[in-house]
């Protein structure tokens, strides 16, 4: 990681503790949502940190390039599941509520798709990712991927 600022080094105790929940729900729920989830919110907050890292990640999980590529107009593309779409509803609609509260449609989705325990597991993934977005592009954050070499 490359930075300007390293906030594990001003605050290591908070910095580990904020690790350590991230790490703990994000293995609340599936890792291919998560990753989804995570990718998503990234690109609505122009986290290039966050959209590097998701998406080699989703890769290493198995997520496939269409599914990645398409993910910013997951409305229209037909390889989301139902869950996936509610999911992606719902972390648009709690990254964007600046632009207004207006996320009943996305709330009825997700009261189909998760039960109450899953809904808090999936907001609190998306509080952390917008948090995360927030303190990559404060401090400038840029974690290097592993290169992969050209087949």
């Amino acid at each position: 990681m490359t930075t300007r600022f390293n906030p594990y080094a001003a605050a290591p105790a908070l910095m580990k503790s904020w690790t350590e929940l991230s790490l703990a729900v994000a293995d609340s729920l599936e890792s291919s949502l998560i990753e989804l989830v995570k990718i998503r919110a990234s690109q609505i907050n122009g986290c290039a940190n966050c959209i590097n890292m998701h998406s080699h990640e989703a890769r290493a999980k198995g997520e496939t390039e269409q599914r990645i590529y398409l993910l910013s107009a997951w409305r229209e593309a037909p390889c989301y599941t139902d869950r996936e779409r509610a999911a992606l509803g719902w972390t648009e609609a709690l990254t964007r509520l600046s632009e207004g509260h207006a996320h009943a449609a996305a709330k009825e989705a997700l009261n189909w798709e998760f039960t109450e325990e899953e809904q808090v597991k999936l907001t609190l993934m998306i509080n952390i990712i917008n948090g995360w977005n927030r303190i990559a592009v404060g401090f400038d954050l840029w974690y290097d991927m592993p290169v992969k070499a050209a087949a």
